[in-house]
């Protein structure tokens, strides 16, 4: 075989329909786009329009508002850890942060960061590095003898 004799298999690149180009075509006056109405016009785009009738997305009540750039915390709770800690996943002595969570199967990603929540019971002692974390969440770690760790705050948001 030579460079000059590589082809495409047959049927492989289908030759695009050239439309307006007189009815012997099978393509030609409208173009198969039918006969009048605003469909049959260039440059229009019809999205969401219902005849006149009110369009779904006017009739959907709307309620509440959502920031836009709004946190996504991943969310552990204590049982979950205990659990993690019983089956040997996670090591109490050392200090216990995303990662240390990610890799014992915790969570797939950390998100913009791990918030701890109080749900189930804790009896290990551990240090929790997290970058948030509930009050009922926190007194229990510090009721099994551990102690939560949490950023910094910003002075705007201490305030």
């Amino acid at each position: 075989m030579r460079l000059n004799e590589i082809a495409d298999n047959a049927g492989a690149r289908k030759r695009r329909m050239r439309v307006g180009r007189g009815i012997g075509s099978g393509k030609g006056k409208t173009s198969g786009r039918g006969v009048k109405g605003q469909k049959s016009r260039t440059g229009v785009a019809i999205k969401g329009f219902e005849g006149g009738q009110m369009p779904l997305y006017r009739r959907i009540p709307k309620r509440g508002f959502r920031p836009p750039h709004q946190k996504a915390w991943q969310v552990v709770n204590l049982g979950t850890l205990q659990k993690a800690i019983d089956d040997k996943k996670l090591d109490a002595s050392r200090p216990i942060d995303a990662a240390a969570m990610q890799a014992a199967g915790l969570f797939k990603n950390a998100l913009d960061g791990v918030r701890l929540l109080g749900k189930g019971e804790l009896t290990a002692r551990v240090e929790v590095k997290v970058a948030g974390a509930s009050a009922s969440a926190i007194a229990a770690v510090e009721k099994a003898g551990g102690k939560v760790e949490l950023p910094p705050q910003p002075a705007a948001e201490a305030a």
